[in-house]
């Protein structure tokens, strides 16, 4: 699996660096923002470690930038700045998980196995009204155009789906998604549900997701 690194904490850099290639990872490290967007966009890896603070451009740019390109790969921000406020913005930008700093090297691994887990036995297609996931090529269709999803909001439309219209709390979906235990995990799954909702609800007249006020979120059937 390719990795992209985008840290400019030298020291750091180098030592998730060993760590993720004695993990059997290929990592590519940049210590400078624009430069390391533009490594992503040309050679478009697996997955990028991204920090937030960086020289020419910072990481909510860069994952603004990499969205609005239509990359879909997983985002995992490392971060100094762990404010609610912070976090929300991250995945306002694109991010799909993060890490606080400082961090142990076998949360990152958590994280990352979390980001790259594919689900085992699933058919190659899920269907609803007139929606289609392709399971396979993670590519998703709504009335024959094809939509482009981040990777935690392919996952998120995933889950809701296959659950058959069961309503499922925002804790639920966050530790399903997530794999932890957090206070702030209703905001995290708002940002992704409205992220959801903007791509495939927004401009057709009937809605796939569904609000049960108080409780959580389903699919129409």
């Amino acid at each position: 699996m390719k990795i992209t690194l985008i840290e400019d904490e030298k020291k750091l850099a180098a030592s998730l660096t060993e760590g993720l290639e004695g993990e059997g990872y290929e990592v590519s490290v940049f210590y400078d923002g624009i430069l390391g967007e533009k490594n992503v966009l040309e050679h478009i890896p697996d997955l990028v470690i991204l920090d937030l603070m960086l020289p020419s451009k910072d990481g909510f740019e860069i994952c603004k930038t990499l969205r609005k390109e239509g990359v879909g790969v997983p985002i995992l921000v490392l971060t100094a700045r762990d404010s609610l406020e912070d976090k929300i913005n991250a995945l306002d930008s694109g991010a799909d998980d993060f890490v606080s700093k400082p961090f142990s090297f076998n949360e990152v691994l958590a994280r990352l196995r979390a980001l790259t887990r594919r689900s085992q036995g699933n058919p190659p297609q899920l269907k609803i009204s007139d929606l289609t996931i392709d399971i396979g090529e993670r590519r998703v269709f709504r009335a024959g155009k094809e939509i482009y999803l981040t990777f935690k909001e392919f996952e998120l439309l995933e889950y809701l789906i296959e659950s058959d219209g069961k309503v499922k709390t925002r804790e639920e979906i966050y530790e399903k998604l997530w794999e932890r235990k957090d206070d702030d995990f209703g905001n995290v799954v708002d940002v992704h549900i409205r992220h959801l909702r903007q791509k495939i609800d927004d401009n057709y007249d009937s809605k796939i997701i569904r609000t049960v006020r108080g409780v959580g979120y389903a699919v129409e059937r």
